[in-house]
């Protein structure tokens, strides 16, 4: 087995970066006592001030003027590694948060799969880094092993169990996990690299230390099973996300609706789902909040294509007092199946899918605007084709070319039209029973134009043809 570790060691701070427009501003993470208020992590902005992680607050402000101040939120970080859990879901089965920020991926059986590892880690990498996730990536022959050597390295990959003890030979004792009374005790012994620990007899070591010792070491090792839970995606994905400031226009919605639903994008396609239903909530200061429910005819998981519906829905929409946060839930979540396409599309490369170009139309004119046609039981044209919601099934088949698929609202004379008729007369006699009697007479007709109708001739009161509708 091959396990990856991919180490997030500024998750905290990428967590509130991700969320905000303005990367160039100084930005400061804080956290501790009200009484010491310290820094635990500064962007590159917040760098260049002279700003650094370890400092109180009340020296950085004497340092330097102009940065923000972010409080470190414990919930923010948990539902970000919820997250990134969901995205590796989908390169492996395996995947354990038991590390604080952290992945480990069993991805030995995912390499037929996805390639060959350094084509494997370029993906991750490019992934995360749209994700705006800083990273360090190692391969190892166990999972411990792995965690313990990202504290060191990145891009390291070892694929035998010889080359891992090689490389966790040279790590120094105080970053490879073992408790920090024991790492303390080899150092003031001299011992400042694993490999002269592990040159120690094993029942010299069981008489001085404890047996979480040498269970560490063995596990580092691989020499025995390091017992981890494993990631199990849940059922429904919800986000919130707090604003800097009161919003009251709807462009300014977008940025964090884009980064919300890029998330879910992550969250389904680790998933290997669709959604075909997301509830926006619009919380405001005072007052309920405001419910934006987003419905779809079927499941999708484009990210784009979310955004452009839920964008045409929102602008549509008055809103009625500032917006403090937004939360995103989406609980109906089926399985997803792509559109089959030909190996040579023969669309322009600016079209647009039929199922997109409908949800578009959707979002901007509203639900009922947007309806499908079914056949009814009735011979009658204007009685058989009827209007239906997008996707619902018709109790009939309607064989392609049999009726036209454009009925005029009021038939229309054709004495002044030029035309030709085409084949045989078609006699429709129904309606009886409901007022609505017909005696007609129906051609397939072409006019000078080239254009194909439908046409009949009112057997109770005989004159010219009536066009009733058009061919494609």
């Amino acid at each position: 087995m091959l396990w990856a570790c991919i180490l997030l060691p500024q998750l905290a701070l990428d967590s509130i970066l991700r969320e905000r427009d303005d990367p160039d501003t100084p930005l400061v993470l804080i956290g501790g006592p009200a009484q010491r208020r310290v820094l635990q992590a500064v962007n590159p902005a917040a760098a260049a001030l002279g700003l650094r992680a370890g400092l109180t607050l009340t020296a950085a402000r004497a340092l330097a003027y102009g940065f923000h101040c972010v409080e470190a939120d414990p919930a923010r970080i948990d539902h970000l590694q919820q997250l990134l859990a969901a995205w590796a879901y989908r390169f492996s089965a395996h995947v354990s948060l038991h590390y604080p920020r952290a992945l480990l991926l069993e991805v030995g059986s995912s390499l037929q799969l996805f390639g060959p590892w350094p084509e494997f880690q370029a993906r991750l990498r490019e992934e995360l880094a749209e994700l705006g996730l800083r990273q360090r990536i190692v391969l190892a022959t166990n999972p411990v092993a792995a965690r313990m050597l990202a504290n060191g390295h990145d891009g390291l990959a070892l694929t035998c169990a010889e080359q891992t003890r090689t490389a966790l030979a040279r790590m120094p004792v105080e970053r490879v996990g073992l408790p920090a009374d024991a790492a303390q005790a080899f150092v003031r012994m001299g011992l400042r690299q694993l490999g002269q620990v592990l040159e120690l007899p094993r029942d010299a070591l069981a008489r001085r230390f404890s047996a979480q010792v040498q269970l560490h070491l063995d596990q580092l090792l691989g020499l025995c099973t390091f017992g981890l839970d494993f990631y199990q995606p849940p059922d429904r994905f919800e986000s919130r996300l707090e604003l800097n400031f009161d919003v009251e226009s709807h462009q300014a919605l977008l940025f964090p609706l884009r980064r919300m639903l890029n998330d879910l994008g992550v969250f389904l396609a680790g998933r290997d789902c669709g959604v075909q239903r997301f509830y926006l909530y619009l919380e405001h200061a005072q007052g309920a909040d405001t419910q934006l429910h987003v419905g779809l005819l079927a499941a999708e998981r484009d990210p784009a294509m979310l955004l452009e519906l839920a964008r045409g829905r929102l602008e549509a929409l008055r809103i009625r007092a500032p917006v403090r946060n937004l939360r995103l839930v989406a609980d109906d979540l089926p399985a997803f199946v792509p559109q089959h396409q030909a190996l040579f599309d023969p669309r322009a490369q600016q079209a647009q899918p039929w199922e997109q170009l409908r949800e578009r139309l959707r979002a901007r004119l509203g639900d009922d605007a947007v309806k499908g046609l079914r056949a009814g039981a009735d011979h009658r044209p204007e009685c058989a084709w009827q209007l239906a919601e997008q996707g619902a099934q018709g109790g009939l088949p309607a064989l392609p070319g049999s009726r036209p698929g454009w009925l005029l609202p009021i038939p229309q004379a054709l004495d002044a039209t030029p035309h030709t008729v085409l084949g045989q007369a078609e006699r429709i006699e129904s309606g009886w029973w409901d007022g609505g009697d017909v005696r007609r007479d129906y051609y397939r007709i072409e006019t000078r134009d080239g254009l194909r109708g439908w046409a009949y001739q009112d057997l109770a009161q005989p004159g010219p043809l009536w066009l009733q509708g058009w061919f494609a």
